[in-house]
């Protein structure tokens, strides 16, 4: 992905060669997480307190997205912040302490978990002597090694520039003005910093265009797909909530699925046979995250449109996470910005894996407590053993195609072309070979497969 030289040295696992030195190993980091003690609100009408994630969560969170980059977190520290510098974020005293553990450890790169104003940034790595990536900084870098197909790596390279445009604040004190003019003195031409950001507007209007192609193109795939009324299941949830495994294990697909944030970053579709012959195609999305950068949302809005129009969404949770309530939260507040209500039952299924990782105690319990809530019982799985499965499969076939009903259909000679299609679509019960040639047969099937069942009776009488 193309990044200003000057605005953004790389920090994927690569530092910096410098004369004399010899680069070994990741990137060494400083991660900190400042803690804010007055309660974040929501953005909701009622203004209700968010749900306060524990500092132990935060920090494990933080260490892993620099790890999903190769980087190496030689100290993190959780800081409590009881009154933001405008300047820096932190007090003095622990900037100059996190700059005396930088120059110590050699550290090349200080990541904030918190999002950074560009003067901030700047000050920061004046005081620190070191790069400094805030979370949104950190999740671009992230999803620009992750893209891999072109609408994912246009998509990610529109946010990191609006993110870019913002910081341009860095001296140009060797181009402070250009002269312009034809006159004798010349007029005052633009200064640098205005040639920069009018050279970003311009990549990211390029941008903005070669997406709306892609978007285009997307739709067009959509439409060729309704004429096919197949409907098509999307799998929501929080980073590393196990999307891609649930994935493969419903497909037989081989997406990659790691214990890792942001494994997978491009969407991928395949079509589903579910137990009793109705087809679905199945998406599986890029994961969310608490606080994801807006600009990301906004870059990535073409691919969500694929959650907006699926017929159901599987909110999928890491149950055995003790973060899990707060997740499930930030996940419902995007899915909330996209127009998906996260409680519409009939729309959204709530799926907690990972049961497999929780004791027997703890998993009656979390299922008795769900019970008793106004979204009534989730579904329990492990993507991993495969536990729960079936009854998944069950019930999103019961959501697509209707409850099984029974039904008995006798088959003439000539439509015995039908009978194959009925044991794909239904539970053959029993089957009476006739004296006349003809065979009834007795079969569960939902809804969907029984008027397709009579349409095609229809047809063939008619013929």
């Amino acid at each position: 992905m193309a990044r200003e030289k000057d605005a953004d040295a790389t920090v994927r696992g690569k530092p910096e060669h410098h004369p004399g030195t010899e680069a070994k190993g990741p990137t060494r980091a400083v991660v900190i997480v400042p803690v804010l003690t007055r309660q974040p609100r929501g953005d909701d009408d009622t203004n209700r307190p968010r749900l306060t994630r524990s500092a132990d969560a935060r920090r494990d969170e933080a260490v892993g997205l620099a790890r999903a980059i190769n980087l190496d977190p030689i100290h993190t520290a959780v800081v409590t912040v009881n009154d933001p510098r405008p300047a820096t974020l932190l007090g003095s005293g622990k900037v100059e302490e996190f700059a005396e553990i930088v120059k110590e450890g050699h550290a090349e790169l200080v990541i904030v978990d918190h999002p950074l104003t560009p003067v901030q940034q700047r000050n920061l790595e004046r005081e620190l002597n070191a790069k400094v990536l805030d979370r949104t900084g950190l999740i671009l870098e992230i999803f620009g090694e992750r893209a891999r197909t072109k609408e994912g790596t246009l998509q990610v390279e529109l946010a990191h520039l609006n993110y870019q445009k913002g910081r341009l604040v860095r001296s140009w004190t060797h181009l402070e003005r250009q002269r312009g003019g034809a006159g004798f003195l010349g007029g005052p031409g633009e200064t640098q910093i205005e040639s920069d950001r009018r050279q970003l507007q311009e990549k990211i209007i390029k941008l903005k265009h070669e997406l709306e192609t892609v978007r285009r193109t997307r739709d067009l795939h959509r439409a060729k797909r309704k004429k096919v009324p197949f409907p098509v299941v999307a799998i929501v949830g929080y980073t590393n909530a196990g999307k891609s495994t649930l994935f493969n294990r419903l497909t037989g697909a081989d997406v990659l699925a790691q214990d890792m944030l942001f494994a997978t970053l491009d969407p991928t579709l395949r079509r589903v046979r579910l137990p009793h012959g109705t087809p679905i195609i199945l998406s599986d999305t890029v994961g969310f995250i608490s606080d994801l950068p807006t600009h990301l949302i906004a870059a990535f809005r073409a691919t969500l449109e694929e959650v907006v129009e699926a017929d159901l969404v599987l909110h999928l949770r890491d149950i055995s996470d003790p973060d899990t309530a707060a997740q499930a939260e930030d996940v419902e507040r995007i899915l909330a910005d996209l127009g998906v209500d996260a409680g519409d039952t009939k729309r959204v299924i709530e799926v907690w894996n990972k049961i497999d990782l929780l004791d027997e105690g703890n998993r009656s319990r979390l299922l008795a407590d769900a019970a008793d809530g106004s979204k009534g019982p989730p579904i329990a799985i492990s993507a991993v053993t495969g536990e729960g499965i079936d009854a998944l499969k069950s019930i999103i076939e019961t959501r697509m195609a209707g409850e099984l009903e029974d039904l008995t259909v006798t088959i003439e000679p000539a439509q015995f072309g039908l009978v194959d299609w009925l044991y794909r679509n239904g539970d053959i019960v029993s089957r009476t070979d006739n004296d006349d040639g003809s065979a009834t047969i007795s079969l569960k099937a939902t809804q969907s497969a029984r008027e397709e069942i009579e349409s095609r009776l229809r047809r063939k009488n008619n013929g």
